[in-house]
């Protein structure tokens, strides 16, 4: 719905008939122009017309998608490696490929790193001969050469490329960072050996526990370490496939006694950098199912 909204002075509201007949109103007059919606108003409210739409705009921004490109498979032909374009390879349901995809949109290298998708079921053979030989994502093209790894990955996109810092200064906040970023497998481990019927769901709890406690230790945000950093970036897509899978299939509750990392998932959730990153929930469950089931 398109709408106008006048502002005229003392309390009248020109039409359109009289703003023709009285050009020196409309001079005084200021557009300010939202999405869908025209204001006309006094010069005076020009700074607050103009902030106002700042921000709406960054509000109405948030979880608008990138068009994304179909994932390559086997009988694809290959990009033109190593002619100078920054290229990050992913693959669209892996959680350590999403990590360096959501480090890309979070510094807004949207325009400056290419996506390029791999179908890890059916992956082309040129992306392990000519690009990156572990045959693993996410890895990155960058300066004619190939790096991997998602958590080096993570400080790489971050230290070598323009944007916000995604990691404090605070020596108090970079040593846990550095605490948390190697706590990232020991936390995974036990949660997916409850999720393959193998561990117990006590040793699961005291995992996100474990996360709770440490979603404790700042005080000044709801993050990790208090404001956004790629300590939350690390933990995102896993946190993100647990919660799901753990309510869906083994009915257990992750934020059920954890305020923090309730609070944490809330605004995580917020985040338009992961937003532009995610899968439907029940597409995760399903992968999930399909990889948790008992082999015959």
């Amino acid at each position: 719905m398109t709408f106008t909204m006048k502002v005229g002075f003392r309390g009248i509201a020109p039409t359109s008939s009289s703003l023709k007949s009285r050009p020196h109103v409309l001079d005084s007059l200021y557009v300010a122009k939202f999405p869908n919606t025209t204001i006309l108003c006094p010069p005076k409210l020009r700074l607050q017309a103009k902030t106002i739409r700042a921000s709406l705009s960054a509000t109405m921004a948030t979880g608008v998608q990138e068009a994304l490109p179909p994932a390559l498979t086997s009988t694809s032909d290959p990009p033109s490696i190593f002619d100078g374009k920054t290229r990050l390879y992913i693959s669209y349901t892996c959680p350590f490929a999403q990590r360096a995809w959501i480090a890309r949109n979070c510094k807004g290298l949207e325009e400056k790193i290419e996506l390029v998708p791999i179908n890890l079921q059916d992956r082309p053979s040129w992306y392990k001969e000519k690009v990156y030989p572990p045959n693993k994502v996410p890895s990155l093209e960058h300066n004619n050469e190939v790096k991997g790894e998602s958590l080096d990955l993570l400080r790489y996109i971050d230290s070598n490329f323009e944007g916000p810092s995604l990691f404090p200064e605070d020596p108090a906040k970079r040593e846990f960072a550095e605490e948390l970023l190697t706590y990232t497998d020991s936390f995974s481990k036990p949660v997916i050996s409850f999720f393959k019927g193998e561990g117990t769901e006590a040793a699961a709890s005291a995992a996100f526990d474990y996360i709770e406690t440490a979603l404790s230790k700042f005080e000044d945000g709801p993050f990790f370490l208090g404001q956004f950093s790629l300590v939350d970036i690390a933990y995102a897509p896993f946190i993100d496939r647990f919660q799901h899978f753990a309510l869906d299939v083994k009915k257990y509750d992750i934020t059920a006694g954890r305020p923090k990392l309730a609070a944490w998932i809330e605004e995580i959730n917020k985040n338009e950098g992961f937003n532009k990153t995610r899968r439907d929930p029940k597409e995760l469950v399903e992968i999930y199912k399909k990889r948790f089931s008992p082999q015959p």
